[in-house]
């Protein structure tokens, strides 16, 4: 099996990060995407690693799960 390259594990990782911040706070998909004043099908494809946000879309997620912005990369 090929390893995915560095770019897609990291992508992995923000994503895993952004959903088990979401579940610790108790929000859904719908209530973190409103407070990130996004629609919550676009905060389905951060999650679940097939889309690539921009800097801007995750300081605004990380500001709504109220974390600095290295927390999503840890």
């Amino acid at each position: 099996m090929q390893t995915p390259p560095p770019y897609q594990q990291q992508m992995e990782i923000i994503a895993r990060n952004i959903r088990k911040l979401r579940l610790q706070r108790k929000f859904t998909v719908q209530e973190l995407a409103y407070r990130c004043d996004m629609e919550r099908s676009n905060l389905s494809r951060i999650e679940a690693g097939h889309s690539n946000p921009t800097l801007r879309t995750l300081c605004a997620i990380s500001r709504a799960l109220e974390v600095p912005l290295v927390e999503l990369f840890r």
